[in-house]
């Protein structure tokens, strides 16, 4: 049967082969460590196929979806500490992280090919670390199995509608269409980076909130509009790819608006819809929550003054590792706030205040 993924050109792109010159990936690092294995930038190659495979499917990546279920969780109200739960969670998480996200990167990496060849030659692909077929390969498996993982959860929480699965699939389409042509949605900055905002956002709290209680429409509609901070951080994420999106004339906000003013974009939206987090919090009567939410996003537009606005391309990581801790805590205390209030009374708060 003919593979679904298309096969590569014998050929890089003339803006590939001019950047990366004659010398190529054996330029690159081969230390490996660490940062190899969470896929971080700069983290060399492996000649261990496990260590490759792990590095495609970016480790450093699932913490946030790992952490959108425990918020998932702690918005349903119904989260109890015994073992059932607790099982329950963890293949939730697994199913989000390792499965689905290591797809999610797996299937990026391979349509990325010749970006990467440009701006980190040292990854799996571009350096020939890992044949073309077993890239597809893996690509398949890590699906079936966070699609079959979702199915289990499903009828461990005893669901009427396979809601689970259908969030598995719709996730895994539009990670699909994000990375893949014809659509490639991360050809366009703004709907690319909000697809990536409410996939790593939206998504794994609606798998949280779902297996363990009832997903709404309120708490559907507030967590998309979370997920555009969530679109400042992916713009953070476009810094280190902007020469080559703009070799291969991808519309990345960097590309477009230049790297100073994607910074300042970036900052906007990471700050006001977490401030706009806290008006609802304070149209539903959890004071206490909202003032812990200014104070956890007063840090983060402090390492923003520091490392974000100053110099985005060589200061990204070190925002990414002190900023985001702040958000995240921002998006359980959210979490727990809509977990302790009537959601029927949200919904018609937050249906007023729009």
């Amino acid at each position: 049967m003919k593979s679904p993924l298309p096969e590569p050109s014998p050929k890089q792109p003339q803006a590939v082969n001019d950047m990366v010159g004659d010398a190529g990936p054996s330029t690159v690092s081969k230390t490996g460590g660490a940062r190899q294995l969470l896929g971080m930038k700069d983290g060399g190659s492996s000649a261990n196929i496990w260590a490759i495979r792990l590095q495609l499917m970016k480790p450093v990546t699932w913490i946030p979806l790992i952490w959108g279920v425990i918020c998932g969780a702690a918005a349903s109200g119904n989260y109890h500490w015994r073992l059932g739960d607790l099982l329950a969670a963890l293949a939730c998480m697994v199913m989000s992280g390792p499965l689905l996200a290591g797809y999610t990167q797996t299937i990026n990496d391979y349509y990325d090919r010749d970006i990467d060849a440009i701006n980190e030659p040292y990854r799996p692909i571009p350096s020939g670390a890992i044949p073309l077929a077993q890239v597809k390969l893996q690509i398949v498996v890590l699906l079936l199995a966070g699609l079959g993982v979702a199915y289990g959860l499903d009828l461990w929480a005893g669901h009427s509608t396979p809601v689970l699965f259908l969030l598995a699939l719709g996730g895994s389409f539009v990670s699909y269409i994000y990375s893949a042509p014809p659509l490639k949605l991360k050809q366009n900055g703004w709907l690319g980076n909000y697809a990536l905002g409410a996939s790593y956002i939206a998504l794994p709290w609606w798998a949280g909130q779902a297996l363990f209680g009832q997903l709404t429409w309120t708490t559907a509609l507030l967590t998309l509009a979370y997920s555009l901070a969530g679109l400042g951080i992916a713009i953070v994420n476009d810094f280190k790819s902007v020469e080559g999106d703009r070799a291969l004339g991808l519309q990345s906000l960097p590309v477009v608006f230049g790297i100073e003013r994607a910074s300042w974009i970036s900052a906007a939206m990471i700050d006001l819809f977490q401030v706009a987090m806290v008006a609802v919090l304070i149209a539903i009567g959890q004071n206490f929550a909202a003032v812990l939410l200014v104070l956890l996003i007063l840090p983060q537009i402090t390492f923003q003054d520091i490392w974000l606005l100053r110099d985005p391309v060589s200061f990204d990581v070190k925002y990414q590792a002190s900023a985001q801790p702040f958000l995240v805590l921002g998006m359980l205390v959210t979490a727990l706030a809509i977990g302790h209030s009537d959601l029927i009374r949200v919904g018609g708060q937050v249906a007023q205040a729009l």
